[in-house]
């Protein structure tokens, strides 16, 4: 009888652990997850098999049957479904890092001359802040492709810039490189002057924090690398040819076609973005103390050094985190390129690729877990950035 109640007080005081308790009912939810995880693929399985759509992932060795208007490798309608994945996911690469690129520099310029003393500067930058980031993005898009670049002249009539730039509404026209043999040492001169470039400000730095005094060492390292390329450049006998754009019946042959889809994409994103980046920056800049500026300013530090060197650094530190939410959702914004016809991921193969397959179930989770794999790749990147630069002890 004794030992009845010492086990009972045993199980109750093991159950009335915070811990066990902890463990417990993450097991049941863990439990529970996979019990509606496997009746969800089972049912799957079962609509599929009766609908008569075979499943499996050995469509993607199939013929795709299509055409791609853009295709960053070589593709034809001959090619697999793999290879139309791996086409729409660089298309999809490309306009989103072009986009991280162009609105993060503009965003930043938007940032800074918003807090500009100029009362027309930043009144006009903070008109431009509200208008685009409180219009719809897709309307946006929709009003940069129907009607800024559709209405544009047909390639006879194309606006243009000497021989080598054309602009019509069938998109951008620009020359194209083609790269000798020789071309290998001017990127081994480039990687050199890169390298060289980063010990100079890195002795630079050392040099500041040991003495107060400091030498334009990016400048330096930059005509450095200029020379070096350039005479690594003629050195090797020019290899680079350029073939220009000519119109030939009624287009034009040779060089590299933007695509008015590609050019009405990334104008809305970017300008998207870059509202709310300026927005990010301007509210750091704000947040570091006023005491900062005017110890700089009684260093003697013209407007741009303090800004450079002494603001922005302490701002990035608010800035970073909501930063890697807007890339975020840049990357996933991209996708809104369906409506204009651009192709991405989302067109080639979520779109075309899927209706000639019907492949639904297995198209649908391999778009969804590339975007989970880029989102979460740009995360760790950015996240590591903000540890760095974090301030110790916040």
């Amino acid at each position: 009888m004794a030992s009845a109640k010492k086990e009972a007080s045993d199980i109750r005081s093991f159950l009335n652990n915070k811990r066990v308790r902890g463990w417990l009912t993450q097991i049941v939810v863990v439990l529970l997850l996979a019990v509606l995880a496997g009746y969800g693929i089972y049912n799957a399985g079962v609509n599929l098999s009766s609908a008569g759509i075979t499943t499996g992932f050995g469509f993607l060795s199939q013929p795709s049957g299509f055409d791609i208007s853009q295709t960053l490798v070589e593709y034809s309608s001959n090619s697999t479904y793999a290879r139309a994945l791996v086409v729409g996911l660089y298309n999809t690469l490309l306009v989103s890092f072009l986009t991280i690129f162009f609105s993060t520099i503009l965003g930043f310029f938007l940032g800074v001359i918003r807090l500009s003393p100029n009362w027309l500067i930043s009144r006009m930058a903070t008109a431009l802040t509200e208008i685009i980031r409180n219009i719809p993005l897709l309307l946006q898009i929709l009003f940069w492709y129907l009607a800024i670049l559709t209405p544009l002249p047909g390639p006879r009539q194309a606006m243009h810039l000497g021989e080598y730039v054309y602009l019509c509404n069938r998109g951008l026209q620009i020359p194209k490189l083609h790269f000798e043999p020789g071309f290998g040492y001017v990127l081994a001169s480039l990687a050199l002057g890169a390298c060289l470039t980063v010990v100079l400000m890195w002795w630079n730095r050392k040099r500041q924090l040991a003495t107060g005094k400091r030498v334009p060492a990016l400048p330096m390292g930059l005509a450095l690398l200029a020379v070096i390329c350039t005479v690594s450049f003629f050195a090797a006998g020019t290899p680079v040819q350029t073939e220009l754009p000519a119109l030939k019946g009624f287009n034009f042959k040779g060089g590299i076609t933007v695509l008015p889809e590609l050019i009405a994409l990334l104008l809305a994103l970017t300008l998207y973005a870059a509202t709310f980046i300026g927005e990010f920056v301007r509210s750091g800049i704000l947040a570091v103390e006023k005491g900062q500026r005017e110890a700089a300013q009684a260093l003697g530090y013209r407007s741009f050094l303090a800004y450079r060197l002494i603001i922005i650094p302490q701002a990035m530190r608010m800035v970073v985190p909501p930063l890697i939410n807007q890339y975020l959702a840049i990357i996933k914004n991209s996708s809104l390129a369906i409506v204009i016809g651009y192709p991405d991921l989302i067109h080639v193969f979520a779109g075309t690729a899927l209706n000639q397959s019907g492949q639904a179930v297995e198209i649908i989770t391999i778009t969804m877990a590339i975007y989970l794999v880029i989102s979460l790749f740009i995360s760790l990147i950015m996240n590591w950035y903000n540890k760095k630069f974090a301030l110790r002890g916040h």
